[in-house]
């Protein structure tokens, strides 16, 4: 046992021996019935007398916190009945650096309503708040043969960083995909990344610097929000309307505050799952490159259509270089896949190719190879046809529950794809109200004003997901949300 001591220090060596195991006791890290080094042994490993040991064994005994045992040593004892040490305790004081960190608010707020949706105690949860299809419709099975499979074929080679850019032939399957939606592109092109996320993140830092001006749709994906400011960008919204971002506003924003960027969503919105019009789609690639503004297109559900017509993406319009795409796999089929994409062209793939490495070296080679074996354009497209008839019922399922158990006063519109729909409370309701009392109800959606970027607004909007569940919960969800909207109004 390796036990810190300061032989220079006024305090006693029994005390600090005593001190150590006394923490490491309260907080668990020695669980009880562990046997404690014999005095002896830890004396000489201590380098210390081992009438000191006995001393601090002596004082842990007389604290309830180890018994001695004639003839078998000395074993701790159990200690439920122990608060945790210090470094468990909010109020600690722990040094300055580790005070700013702390003063931060960096607890997510999925976790927040997860937390108070346990707390409700209900035997069955239901969950409109995340941001991502059900996983359960996946084939794990399938997947797990594949997986299997390439682990036999591909031996150690599975297990390497491989590619910087990514493994070959799943950015080949990308851009053939990639084709068979309208967007050109070659494997040269693409960058495999750990998700949509650190897509973000990579086109972030290679494009920005702290202070930059980052413009985004008001409401847009809250964590991107998050992130560009932790970054220390200054974050501009554009209102939206039923056909997406007002574009026909950027241009003063645009002479306004000279961006270094512009984020979109135009496939599908996150939150308001609504579709940028196709005028609106060219004048953006137009002012963009007037201003020489990048645009960096942020696809993570295009594929998700249950009705209408497709649009081409911004990338599909791009002349030369003015669109950095990125999309993800794990939106579509399962979250803990982690596999996303950039595609860009020009000087700027190099730059993003370098960050990445600098960032985690590559992403998962044996997860990208069975993402390769699984995925080909048919079988893709079929699993893609599959999830869009079981999501379109189930987005069915909402409107008809919403209309059934909701006040007739909320608005909303029906999205003609992705995964959520953005509800209007009635004038006076507020989400962030309304939260706690659904969550006691057993129901959850992600309130609207953490997608907007000012600190006030978007308190009457609220999202949710109606490809995360089954219809039968969907129903069930939407009526103890119409109770929970029921008891607010009874307390205003």
């Amino acid at each position: 046992m390796r036990i810190p001591l300061d032989r220079q220090s006024e305090v006693p060596l029994y005390q600090q021996i005593g001190s150590y195991l006394r923490q490491a006791i309260l907080s668990g890290n020695l669980l009880a019935d562990t046997r404690l080094p014999a005095c002896r042994q830890l004396a000489r490993d201590l380098g210390v007398n081992r009438i000191t040991v006995e001393n601090a064994y002596s004082e842990l005994e007389s604290e309830g916190l180890v018994s001695s045992r004639m003839g078998s040593g000395t074993y701790i004892l159990p200690q439920n009945h122990f608060a945790l040490i210090q470094k468990n305790d909010p109020d600690a004081l722990w040094p300055l650096w580790q005070q700013s960190v702390k003063d931060r608010d960096t607890e997510s707020k999925s976790s927040m309503v997860e937390e108070m949706l346990r707390a409700s105690r209900q035997p069955h949860p239901i969950n409109f708040s995340s941001g991502v299809s059900d996983s359960r419709q996946f084939p794990a099975d399938e997947f797990r043969k594949v997986l299997q499979a390439v682990m036999r074929r591909d031996d150690a080679a599975a297990l390497d960083y491989g590619e910087g850019s990514g493994y070959a032939p799943l950015r080949e399957g990308i851009a053939h995909i990639l084709a068979s939606q309208g967007l050109q592109t070659g494997p040269e092109n693409i960058l495999i990344t750990a998700g949509s996320q650190q897509a973000i993140f990579l086109a972030s830092q290679v494009l920005l610097k702290p202070d930059d001006v980052v413009l985004v749709e008001n409401p847009t994906y809250s964590i991107a929000i998050d992130l560009f400011r932790r970054l220390g960008f200054q974050v501009i919204g554009i209102p939206m309307d039923g056909q997406g971002m007002q574009v026909e506003k950027l241009e003063n924003l645009l002479q306004q505050y000279h961006p270094k960027l512009i984020y979109t969503i135009p496939n599908f919105h996150n939150p308001t799952g609504t579709c940028l019009s196709s005028p609106r789609r060219r004048q953006m690639i137009v002012l963009a490159d007037r201003y020489n503004v990048p645009i960096l297109e942020d696809d993570f559900v295009g594929d998700l259509r249950y009705e209408g017509h497709s649009q081409p993406s911004l990338k599909a319009l791009d002349p030369g270089g003015q669109v950095i795409y990125v999309s993800t796999f794990s939106k579509m089929l399962m979250p803990g896949l982690r596999i996303g994409f950039i595609v860009a062209n020009g000087p700027v793939y190099d730059s993003l190719v370098n960050f990445k490495h600098l960032s985690d070296l590559a992403t998962s080679t044996l997860i990208q190879r069975t993402l390769e074996s699984y995925v080909t354009v048919g079988r893709y497209q079929a699993y893609l046809r599959r999830s869009c008839r079981i999501f379109h019922k189930r987005r069915d399922a909402m409107v008809e529950a919403i209309e059934h158990y909701l006040p007739p006063d909320v608005s909303y519109d029906t999205p003609k794809g992705g995964l959520f729909i953005w509800l209007r409370l009635p004038d006076g309701l507020f989400a962030d109200e309304l939260l706690p009392i659904a969550c006691e109800a057993g129901v959850a959606f992600a309130a609207g004003n953490c997608f907007f970027t000012g600190d006030v607004g978007g308190r009457e909007w609220l999202r949710l997901n109606f490809v995360s569940q089954p219809a039968e919960d969907i129903e069930e969800g939407i009526k103890r949300l119409g109770l929970a909207v029921h008891r607010l109004k009874g307390r205003k």
